[in-house]
């Protein structure tokens, strides 16, 4: 049976699920010792808040309806899915927990991309911060993390207690299986943390207005829907606060609309460390005064300042790996090396990395619960609200972060 027809009553199943927690006896044996609900986290990269409501999610659809919905959450900057990820998972903008980019580069630790695995699982790029996992817990929670950036690394000597790497192809359906295997140990865990990708890589390679960005949209809401009824069939919904979002959203490339680096500036004078939409540019020996006098400023497609000088909006720009000089792209460009972009595959496009407070930027936030309101829309949030959010659902202190409870205490139950 299609979990899409199985949830066309999930909104009063969710309601009735969580009224039962007041009456005595009521949890089923495999939930029947448990103090406090788990807390199930849930990252869908590139999916843009206004995707919502089209026909492709009625999985999501659903959920918002039953519990809290917020009108949109803004990313931190820069909209990049590394930072953001950390983000949520730290409560700090990324000039201060040091995942600025998905291309970076460190002093003492060398260069930082996602094809290399090894620089990934490095502790020492992920240090400055402990995320949620860790600090739960240390605080005597069980934690679990599947494909979620960062969760298999050992930060400060540590991952989550069930833990399972990044894995491509593992498809959404096989995530929402293991999942529910660790939520029905007789340790459960009291924290998950899971990520999806699919929709993110659907639309950087033909756009958020695509028929596969739409189909990658319908493959992850049918997980969600294989996820809510597995929690009901366990008995087990009554007792998970789902709370689910995504890093950033995602904007249109035309065709033809790329930079190249080399264009930008040559690579004698300056070195380009990072690509894409935020550009980031280190001054060869020699050559600072002249970089900056051929970059910064306005330009046709982009904008370029010194690190010390970006909007103070953004609130980046004083971290080590944050190179000398920063090129953000106008929403709807590319800027890459001339020998990748001549592989560029024709056509539309989509991309990410823009000003974080365009409205293509912003993520959804879905909670609901036992811990959330009904029926409930709240005004938006940023990302950075998600950690002490996540601390108030597991009952444990955090480190006070970047980011407010009270942007999120309309969502929460009185």
């Amino acid at each position: 049976m299609k979990a899409s027809y199985l949830l066309t009553g999930l909104a009063a199943l969710l309601l009735s699920a969580c009224a039962s927690l007041s009456s005595p006896g009521s949890a089923p044996a495999t939930v029947a010792s448990a103090t406090r609900s788990s807390v199930v986290f849930l990252s869908i990269d590139g999916l843009n808040a206004s995707a919502l409501g089209k026909g492709h999610t009625p999985n999501l659809d659903r959920l918002a309806a039953a519990g809290v919905q917020a009108r949109w959450m803004t990313p931190s900057y820069p909209s990049i899915t590394f930072p953001n990820h950390y983000t949520m998972a730290t409560g700090l903008r990324p000039d201060r927990h040091g995942i600025v980019h998905n291309q970076m580069e460190d002093p003492e630790l060398g260069r930082f991309e996602l094809s290399d695995v090894e620089a990934v699982r490095t502790p020492g790029w992920w240090s400055d911060a402990l995320p949620i996992w860790v600090l739960a817990s240390r605080a005597g929670r069980r934690t679990a993390s599947l494909s979620y950036p960062g969760g298999e690394v050992a930060i400060d000597g540590q991952r989550a207690d069930l833990w399972h790497p990044y894995d491509e192809s593992m498809q959404p359906q096989q995530r929402i299986e293991l999942m529910l295997q660790w939520l029905e140990q007789e340790q459960r865990p009291d924290f998950v943390a899971g990520y999806f990708e699919h929709v993110d890589k659907a639309g950087h390679y033909y756009g958020p207005n695509s028929e596969q960005y739409a189909s990658a949209i319908e493959l992850i809401d049918a997980a969600i829907g294989t996820l809510v009824q597995g929690l009901e069939q366990r008995g087990m919904l009554a007792h998970t606060n789902l709370v689910i979002v995504s890093d950033h959203g995602m904007a249109e490339v035309p065709d033809g609309n790329t930079v190249a680096v080399e264009d930008m500036i040559a690579p004698e004078l300056a070195r380009a460390v990072s690509v894409g939409q935020l550009i980031s540019f280190a001054p060869t020996p020699g050559n600072a005064d002249k970089a900056r006098q051929i970059l910064v400023g306005q330009h046709r497609n982009y904008d370029c300042w010194p690190r010390e000088q970006l909007p103070e909006r953004w609130e980046f720009g004083s971290h080590r790996r944050i190179p000398a000089i920063i090129c953000q792209m106008h929403e709807g460009w590319d800027a890459n090396t001339r020998q990748v972009l001549a592989k560029r595959r024709p056509g539309v496009r989509g991309s990410h990395g823009y000003d974080n407070a365009l409205p293509s930027m912003r993520s959804p936030f879905i909670a609901i619960g036992p811990a959330f309101r009904q029926r409930t829309v709240i005004e938006p949030i940023e990302n950075v609200d998600i950690f002490p959010l996540l601390g108030k659902l597991l009952q444990i202190e955090l480190p006070h972060g970047d980011g407010e409870l009270e942007a999120t205490a309309n969502a929460l139950a009185d």
